[in-house]
């Protein structure tokens, strides 16, 4: 394919969109991304830069070519960097986004924070038009018993349905409490069987293989149970995280598995540099 810049590539599009009336620009761009969604990034990696000038750092990933973003709730990740966006109204962080070009449907939320006032999360969340709120773990113990995970799973089905009620899918990320063992068994695998598929999504960490869990696996073996993923690159050789595209990992085969798994989006998380590093084979990989 030959290449070409994204200025006169708009320019184009804009021009047969105008004579003929059959496409948008957006349309096209989307269509050269696996599975036909935006390429997104979770704002995480550029905490500090988002606590510096959000407005100017969300101009910088849209310029990278990211097209949609996930946050970070300012009061569960008040400490770390994300507690200048609760001085902005719904409409100025809209305002913000569509300036810059970028969509926003999910943001990240701790546990405590919903635990402690779920209506003042659910409030933000539909302020500034969020369709997702993901938990990035239900912080249970390290070495947790049946008990423990059941009952943390029962209080997250009763948030999950509050935030149902309210035209919000909840969903829950795989970090250190969900990557424990119990009774001998994965805690993440338990937790799908306790976690009501209704009400629970599941966001898939692609970096999780350093500990044996293989996106592509879960996704077939859990159909429809997923709603997103963070997508890293991984060096089996080096076992350390490295720019999409630059990796050992088979992305064909996994963003193949994640249309059986049932994601709606995906972000790209890793430092600043190596998710700039990503775009341009995100943009051409095809499933």
């Amino acid at each position: 394919m030959v290449a070409i810049s994204r200025r006169d590539f708009v320019k184009t599009a804009s021009t047969y969109a105008a004579a003929a009336g059959l496409f948008s620009t957006a349309g096209l761009e989307l269509r050269g991304n696996p599975l036909g969604m935006p390429i997104g990034c979770q704002t995480w990696s550029v905490r500090k830069m988002i606590a510096k000038d959000f407005p100017a750092t969300i101009k910088q990933l849209a310029d990278a070519g990211f097209q949609s973003i996930e946050l970070c709730s300012p009061v569960g990740y008040a400490d770390e960097g994300f507690a200048g966006l609760a001085k902005y109204k719904g409409s100025e962080l809209k305002r913000i986004l569509s300036d810059a070009g970028v969509s926003c449907i999910s943001s990240h939320f701790g546990i405590d924070e919903l635990k402690a006032n779920q209506e003042r999360a659910i409030a933000w969340a539909k302020d500034i038009g969020l369709t997702q709120m993901l938990v990035p773990s239900l912080e249970g113990p390290k070495n947790p018993t049946m008990d423990d995970v059941k009952r943390a799973a029962d209080e997250y089905n009763r948030i999950a349905e509050r935030a149902s009620n309210a035209g919000i899918q909840q969903g829950l990320h795989n970090e250190d409490f969900e990557l424990s063992m119990v009774d001998g068994k994965r805690t993440y695998d338990v937790l799908f069987g306790i976690l009501d598929p209704k009400l629970v999504k599941f966001q898939f960490q692609v970096s999780t293989i350093s500990k044996g869990y293989d996106a592509a696996e879960y996704f077939t073996k859990y159909p429809g149970r997923f709603i997103s993923m963070h997508v890293q690159g991984w060096s089996a050789e080096n076992r350390k995280i490295v720019p999409v595209g630059q990796d050992s990992l088979d992305w064909k085969k996994i963003f193949a598995a994640a249309k059986v798994g049932g994601i709606k989006n995906y972000f790209v998380e890793m430092d600043l540099e190596k998710m700039k590093a990503s775009v341009p084979y995100l943009r051409k990989l095809q499933v």
